[in-house]
């Protein structure tokens, strides 16, 4: 359901209040007359899928939301439902504004078509009229390079092209409301930077954009405010690395459940659930030249970070990474052994990172400190807010801004 209330809460481009949603999934696929005939006598030929099960939020015009979540929590059908592609089972979808959904980029293209004429048909599907489409076409063929091939027909061009040209034509809808859905997999990394730099500048503009997404880096880095579902139920919404903390740590466990289930059924004997991580993160220590732990120093002082690990479990490999944050937001620095080229030596149970110089300003931060084997995203453990340190600034330095002390110089 939709309805308006910009008088009560003008403010909001969306407010999404007690929505559910389900689907009909039959058990067989049914393709003869003599089956659908046969499957009126017989009961239960269907599941229940609760896709979304009362979901509420709200959502201000000119915020940046990441919505997260495994495959099957309800992400898509979600940004569906905002988009008017599904209808909520129940609740109520208030949204103030147009909307350009970037979801299945490329649908309704016609492959007989050249890529101009596909400009102007996806554009008009959009809501865009044909002047504002003349208007607009050398700006959306620029965007998406493929100026040499404007002519040709679609069927010739290879998927990422088709995607390139679709989301072109997307981004200067010029609509209230982006709605993107993994749509950062668009061609090569110098396109994916235009896309943000795009989307920043829809941003500046006062635009409302919502972001689902399993990289988890981004939504740190772009968005506001960030939503976790799991099974279709908002399990947390707020700074975004909080929730990519909570959504981390939820893969963490589920991995671990996997992998008991995997080795119980290998060894034939009923799975005990035994949430035990491989590696363990138990202490990090702020160390400083003397050897001494503290949580203080002063920009430009020499220290180390020393971690205390436990393997409970066989790996062949471990990496451990370190994330300095600001509390007031925003990451400062981070680094793993992986990054580095370092093997951590497994007859071991700690590790010691060194800062030659601390150049970080005045101000209150935290350590993130994380383990994993050789994909940095399988974590077998995650600290977050570990561990406080606060970094005073003295002398001619104390006057500077920011976070960093840069080495600088001025000439004339």
């Amino acid at each position: 359901m939709r309805y308006k209330e910009t008088k009560k809460n003008p403010k909001a481009a969306i407010i999404i209040k007690d929505v559910s949603k389900s689907f009909i999934v039959p058990h067989e696929k049914v393709n003869t007359l003599r089956g659908v005939f046969t499957g009126l006598f017989k009961k239960n030929q269907y599941d229940i899928l609760h896709a979304l099960k009362n979901i509420s939020f709200n959502i201000k015009k000119g915020e940046f939301i990441g919505i997260v979540g495994r495959n099957g929590s309800g992400k898509s059908t979600l940004l569906k439902i905002l988009a008017g592609v599904y209808t909520a089972g129940s609740g109520s979808v208030f949204v103030d504004g147009a909307i350009s959904p970037f979801l299945e980029l490329g649908i309704g293209f016609n492959p007989e078509l050249s890529g101009r004429d596909n400009v102007y048909l996806n554009a008009i599907v959009l809501g865009l009229s044909e002047k504002e489409i003349d208007e607009k076409f050398d700006e959306i063929v620029e965007f998406s390079e493929l100026g040499r091939f404007i002519d040709q027909k679609l069927k010739n061009y290879s998927s990422g092209m088709n995607m390139r040209l679709a989301f072109s034509v997307a981004i200067h809808a010029n609509r209230d409301i982006l709605l993107m859905d993994e749509v950062l997999a668009v061609g090569d990394s110098n396109f994916q930077s235009k896309c943000i730099t795009e989307f920043m500048k829809h941003r500046a503009q006062g635009r409302t954009i919502i972001f689902v997404t399993h990289d988890i880096g981004s939504v740190q880095k772009y968005c506001d405010r960030a939503i976790l579902l799991r099974n279709g139920e908002l399990v947390k919404m707020g700074i975004p690395e909080d929730v990519c903390n909570a959504y981390i740590q939820q893969n963490m466990e589920d991995e671990q459940v996997r992998m008991t289930m995997e080795q119980s059924h290998r060894d034939h004997k009923p799975a005990k659930i035994i949430l035990k991580k491989s590696v363990e993160i138990l202490k990090a220590d702020f160390i400083d030249e003397t050897g001494d732990t503290r949580q203080v120093f002063e920009t430009g002082e020499i220290f180390a970070i020393r971690i205390s690990f436990k393997i409970n479990k066989p790996v062949s490999i471990l990496n451990i990474g370190v994330g300095i944050h600001a509390i007031s937001g925003g990451q400062v620095f981070g680094c793993n052994t992986q990054m580095d080229g370092y093997l951590i030596d497994l007859s071991k149970s700690e590790i010691t990172f060194k800062l030659n110089e601390m150049p970080i300003l005045k101000g209150d931060y935290y350590l993130n400190v994380v383990c994993f084997g050789e994909v940095e995203q399988d974590y077998y453990d995650v600290k977050p807010q570990f561990k406080n340190l606060k970094i005073y600034t003295s002398g001619h330095k104390y006057r500077y801004k920011g976070i960093l002390d840069i080495d600088h110089s001025w000439e004339g």
